[in-house]
């Protein structure tokens, strides 16, 4: 069960193997398997694969409000692939597509650096994963408040060049494996197969890109402020920490 918000909308939590199995293997399945003339032919078999993404993606951004700039390009990703393959345009535009989103989502990173609010600042060092404002009383009071955005900035550097990497893979992995006309049955098999493989070849690395960022961050805060993890951690967070360490301690069996 969902628990609203401030806002009147359910809290969303994060269901990583939903999303998994709804935006990648369902639509994979069926654009590989199920584009035959004997099944649901290449058109309905591409239309029904995509509408998947599709729906969960708007699901997501009316259920929970994620009117956020990332979701707004999945969905247009999804939906440019769709006319890709409908109006068969040349496959080359589907390499171009690929390489594009992550592109204008990694320009848009660093464009934000030069903002109030770069986007390594709201994703990361946030009040939701951090206490910000101890973290910052602490930063001022050992006069490390420039250093900490000197390496902030690097960070936003490090992040836009995860979507850098995502881009070329994104690219080189659409014309090595999309190489049938757009339409065809084959199309569709080849777009369910770089579905797949796209993931653990581009998710993963970037994924892992993601976490070694975070730690970075992390690494500078601990050495700017003298803080464990632990003490850094959101409010929220801690509170969370310390119910469930309560409730699976030996003494509540």
């Amino acid at each position: 069960m969902t628990t609203p918000s401030a806002s009147g909308r359910p809290d969303h939590k994060p269901r990583p193997f939903i999303d998994l199995l709804v935006s990648i293997v369902i639509p994979s399945l069926i654009l590989m398997k199920l584009s035959g003339d004997e099944y649901l032919g290449s058109v309905n078999a591409l239309v029904i694969g995509l509408a998947f993404p599709l729906g969960w993606g708007l699901f997501e951004l009316i259920r929970y409000g994620k009117k956020n700039f990332i979701a707004v390009l999945g969905l247009i990703s999804v939906g440019l692939t769709g006319g890709i393959g409908l109006l068969e345009l040349d496959a080359g535009w589907l390499a171009i597509k690929e390489a594009a989103i992550p592109a204008v989502i990694g320009l848009a990173v660093l464009v934000s650096s030069w903002t109030k609010y770069p986007l390594v600042r709201t994703l990361m060092y946030n009040r939701n994963v951090l206490d910000v404002d101890k973290i910052h009383q602490a930063l001022e009071a050992n006069g490390n408040v420039a250093e900490f955005e000197g390496r902030l900035l690097k960070a936003t550097y490090f992040f836009a060049g995860t979507f850098l990497f995502s881009s070329i893979m994104n690219y080189l992995i659409a014309k090595w494996i999309v190489v049938s006309p757009s339409g065809t049955q084959a199309f569709n098999e080849e777009l369910g197969q770089m579905t797949l493989v796209s993931y653990p070849m581009i998710a993963i690395p970037s994924m892992i890109m993601m976490m070694l960022i975070f730690y970075y961050l992390w690494r500078t805060i601990r050495r700017l402020t003298g803080f464990t993890l632990e003490e850094v951690m959101a409010p929220q967070l801690r509170d969370e920490q310390k119910a469930k360490d309560y409730s699976e301690s030996p003494s509540n069996d």
